[in-house]
């Protein structure tokens, strides 16, 4: 499995819900730091499905790299 670093716009527990809510549905394991504004995704899918996925929230998303 490969752990992705990812940037999302987050400021408070509802924003962390939302990326929550549309990565569940994804079946990844993934962890939120929402002090630092990261969410950090283990999967081996593709970096677009992953950050289209995140995108879904409509918060601001930026791929960062792989952690």
């Amino acid at each position: 499995m490969t752990t992705h670093e990812f940037f999302v716009d987050m400021t408070c527990e509802g924003c962390s819900g939302a990326v929550t809510r549309v990565l569940k549905k994804l079946d990844v394991k993934f962890d939120i730091d929402l002090p630092n504004k990261k969410v950090f995704i283990e999967s081996d899918k593709d970096t677009d499905v992953l950050l289209e996925t995140l995108k879904k929230t409509g918060k601001t998303v930026s791929y960062i790299g792989l952690k």
